[in-house]
């Protein structure tokens, strides 16, 4: 079974976190730890009058025993813009409006992640997993690195072997707390449908379409298309990159993303 680990973020619609096809043989109650350091890179307008640019760094930790996995995720965050695009968010307007571009910089909001994989009931059953993510507001609201407040998200991730490829999709609900500094926040949902390749031992590849409805009343939904590849080196290490092309304007001009692993 392919195991992808999707913690998306709406605004970045990138799966950051992803666990690939391992090339070495596994155990399925084994105890598994995985170590990953990313780097997201974007840059947009997102409909406003000047660019936004975002780099995200996040470090995370993944425990895996059996059929269950808990992750938590924490970002250094880097934002210049005016202040109306939020990383989970998108575009959205503050309650006291910035019109001059800002740099802000520190800790992002980190995300404790939990999943369950279901038993499937045939050999020719669809993989099941279930999902819970927890966005926990360790970022600054006032300098515009996060909305100070708790969010939730629940999703379902299904996948299906196809020959030597892996179909997958994922439904999910997004439940956003409250703000009084940046109104008009939203509850949304997100689906996402795509397929992975493996084209030798190591190597894999794979895309994957990223829809998610507007997270605020100021933002657009987000139409995305994810082309990805991963490169398991050794046992213990793989390289992940990627890159997005967005249809709408909640989407980045230019994205790019590098993830190093390393699992025992």
């Amino acid at each position: 079974m392919l195991n992808l680990k999707f913690n998306c973020l709406p605004l970045l619609s990138l799966p950051l976190l992803m666990q690939s096809m391992p090339a070495f043989s596994e155990e399925p109650d084994d105890l598994f730890q995985t170590f990953s350091l990313a780097s997201y890179y974007s840059k947009g307008d997102y409909a406003e009058s000047t660019d936004t640019e975002i780099l995200y760094v996040p470090l995370s930790y993944a425990i895996n025993y059996g059929k269950f996995g808990v992750q938590l995720s924490v970002p250094h965050l880097q934002v210049s813009g005016v202040g109306n695009v939020l990383v989970n968010v998108g575009g959205v307007h503050r309650a006291v409006a910035g019109t001059q571009r800002e740099k802000s910089s520190g800790i992002g909001d980190s995300v404790l992640s939990m999943t369950y994989q279901m038993e499937p009931v045939s050999a020719a059953a669809l993989f099941v997993d279930l999902r819970l993510d927890v966005k926990l507001p360790s970022a600054d609201e006032n300098r515009g690195l996060g909305t100070g407040e708790t969010d939730y998200s629940v999703q379902l991730d299904l996948s299906k072997n196809a020959g030597s490829s892996v179909l997958f999709a994922t439904f999910g609900y997004s439940f956003r707390g409250k703000s009084n500094i940046y109104p008009g926040l939203m509850d949304s949902e997100f689906i996402q449908f795509g397929m992975a390749r493996p084209l030798s031992q190591r190597w894999n590849i794979g895309v994957f379409y990223d829809f998610r409805a507007q997270a605020s009343v100021f933002s657009s939904e987000i139409h995305e298309l994810a082309p990805y590849f991963s490169w398991q080196f050794s046992r213990n290490w793989t390289f992940t990159g990627m890159t997005s092309w967005g249809f709408t304007d909640a989407s980045a001009n230019v994205t790019a993303l590098g993830q190093l692993s390393y699992r025992w």
